[in-house]
């Protein structure tokens, strides 16, 4: 109990949280619409259901299937590195500890649907008139937020850390 409450695990339910958001969404993607299926929302904003094969912005899609496992690979040991960082932080490394959770999250959010799968499934699509941003998903936008929150906690000072 000692790990979750003094560690950075504290944050374990955030983890679960953005888990179960991930995965619930994917379901309802892939139970009612078919792929490249898309749903206007907002004049700048579609569902749409693509598969992912690669990596981010579809790095490596067409690379012949090797991929699928070097990315599982790589998202595994990502995913024990970050368990094992919050569990040598101190509860008190706010910013760094809820980086940390939500990269977590998100790497074991598309690690689920890589293994079963063999693809991940994406479906947030941003556009304006011509120009489209690559279809994501809640694990990709918890990496991307853990990511940035990373880069702002190695600029903090040591002083703000304490």
């Amino acid at each position: 109990m000692q790990l979750f409450k003094q560690t950075g695990w504290h944050l374990w339910w955030l983890i679960l949280l953005v888990l179960l958001l991930d995965q619930i969404s994917k379901q309802v993607v892939i139970t009612n619409m078919q792929l490249f299926d898309s749903i206007d929302l907002l004049p700048f904003f579609n569902l749409t259901y693509v598969r992912n094969y690669g990596a981010a912005f579809s790095f490596l899609s067409d690379a012949g299937g090797w991929q699928r496992w070097f990315f599982t690979i790589i998202a595994v040991v990502i995913s024990a590195v970050l368990a094992v960082w919050l569990a040598r932080n101190g509860k008190n490394q706010h910013k760094l500890n809820l980086a940390l959770s939500l990269v977590l999250a998100g790497a074991i959010g598309n690690l689920i649907d890589r293994s079963v799968y063999g693809y991940v499934i994406d479906f947030l699509h941003l556009y304006y008139q011509n120009w489209h941003y690559p279809a994501f998903n809640i694990a990709d936008s918890a990496i991307c937020i853990g990511a940035a929150l990373l880069i702002w906690d190695s600029f903090s000072s040591e002083e703000a850390k304490k």
